[in-house]
């Protein structure tokens, strides 16, 4: 019996050591990225379809906040803890320099290449890097877009005075009750109306890193919306408009035009939509002279710079962002590319023959300030303007204000950096 103990020692060593090979053969590395509750959703199937190709990796995804500032709240707490749980982010276009500066992105210029948005669309090239560094790659684009009747219109104006002579026209006839609704409520929408505003009528938010909203042509821009409030083009219930509540007044048919994001589009034509094959999209209007502007919005995946899965990330974000991944995007949910292969698709345009027009809004696309402190000076803007359509202030003393405010703060936090 005691001959027999080498043997079974044998035995069972080597039993515990295949386990162990067995177990790390089997060991699977595994990335998590943190969504936007939409795009959870939306890249369910790809996230599948990456795992299938990938069996050494597993991605999956933190399904976030629906709000934007929501996930970016969320992705900050967990990031100054120190030990975040999340490999990739997938992070609004105004948040790359706030994190960048913070230290919490992967440069991926080393991953990626020089080359990495060669085949970007222009307009969606814009926000991905800051400070001489690559930050993000672009998984979707958006951009500010003017929605237009086409059954009340032959086309769309490109002026303000057009604008506000074809909505007077159709109000007048008793066709619609408004002209045109937009996003008014104290809040990020704003800010973006403002920025197509503000280039249209030759203004600028920040010039060389320097605010300009006492400017004439802010000033002008500013006065003209409120006009539009205060002659009855516009509701006065836009102070408290957003998004939804703007595409739901014009897709009731209570408003020729809308200023809203490319999603509308196919909310807009939905089979029960009464608005079905009546709506056109154009870049906002300008005075003549002035360049039209769509203000950039994009969602784009960056890796964090705490990642211990750096490697495998850069693999999630190939794939997420690839010409594929994009092309299912837009058949299934209809969200924009940001790739010209997708762009120009032949499948794609057949299906969405607006992709041809949206390739175009994006090349007019103006980002808003580059800047760390950004959340901080819009809050600055949307308060501020949004108490002139509300009737507490007039154009010009709210916009010196503001003015003001802004130098402030931009002085504030040069002092602090």
């Amino acid at each position: 019996m005691a001959r027999r103990w080498p043997l079974v020692l044998l035995v069972m060593l080597t039993s515990v050591l295949l386990g162990l090979w067995g177990l790390a053969a089997t060991a699977v590395e595994r990335v998590t990225v943190l969504m936007p509750a939409p795009f959870a959703e939306a890249t369910t199937e790809l996230v599948k379809a990456f795992n299938r190709e990938h069996p050494g990796l597993e991605l999956s995804v933190s399904r976030g906040p629906l709000e934007t500032e929501a996930v970016s709240d969320l992705a900050i707490s967990s990031l100054l803890l120190g030990s975040s749980p999340y490999d990739l982010l997938l992070m609004d276009v105004t948040w790359t320099p706030k994190y960048a500066a913070a230290g919490w992105l992967e440069p991926l210029e080393h991953w990626l290449g020089d080359d990495a948005l060669a085949d970007l669309a222009p307009g969606a090239e814009l926000g991905n890097a800051f400070n001489g560094h690559l930050w993000r790659f672009p998984l979707v684009a958006d951009m500010g877009l003017l929605f237009w009747r086409t059954d009340l219109m032959e086309a769309p104006p490109r002026t303000p005075a057009e604008l506000e002579a074809i909505s007077r026209r159709l109000q007048a006839s008793g066709e619609v009750p408004w002209g045109y609704v937009w996003e008014g409520k104290q809040y990020e929408g704003l800010s973006c109306v403002m920025v197509e505003m503000l280039r249209g009528f030759g203004g600028h938010w920040l010039d060389h890193n320097q605010p300009d909203l006492s400017s004439p042509a802010a000033i002008e821009a500013t006065t003209w919306l409120n006009h539009l409030v205060e002659a009855g083009i516009t509701p006065p219930t836009v102070t408290n408009m957003a998004e939804p509540e703007a595409l739901q007044a014009f897709q009731a048919g209570d408003a020729a035009f809308m200023r809203n994001w490319p999603y509308a589009w196919a909310e807009l034509n939905r089979a029960e939509s009464p608005l079905r094959g009546k709506v056109g999209i154009t870049t906002m209007v300008s005075q003549p002279g002035e360049p039209h502007a769509a203000t950039q919005g994009s969602w784009g995946l960056a890796v964090l710079a705490g990642s211990r899965h750096k490697q495998a990330a850069v693999e999630a974000l190939r794939f997420l962002t690839s010409e594929e991944a994009q092309k299912q995007l837009n058949l299934q949910w209809g969200y924009t590319p940001t790739r010209v292969s997708v762009f120009n698709d032949p499948e794609l345009l057949a299906t969405n023959p607006v992709l041809a027009e949206l390739k175009l809004a994006l090349g007019d696309a103006v980002l808003r300030p580059l800047t760390p402190i950004y959340a901080q000076l819009s809050d600055l803007l949307y308060r501020d303007v949004n108490a002139v359509f509300s009737g507490a202030v007039e154009p010009a003393p709210a916009m010196q204000q503001l003015q003001t405010n802004s130098e402030r703060l931009l002085l504030t936090a040069g002092a602090a950096g």
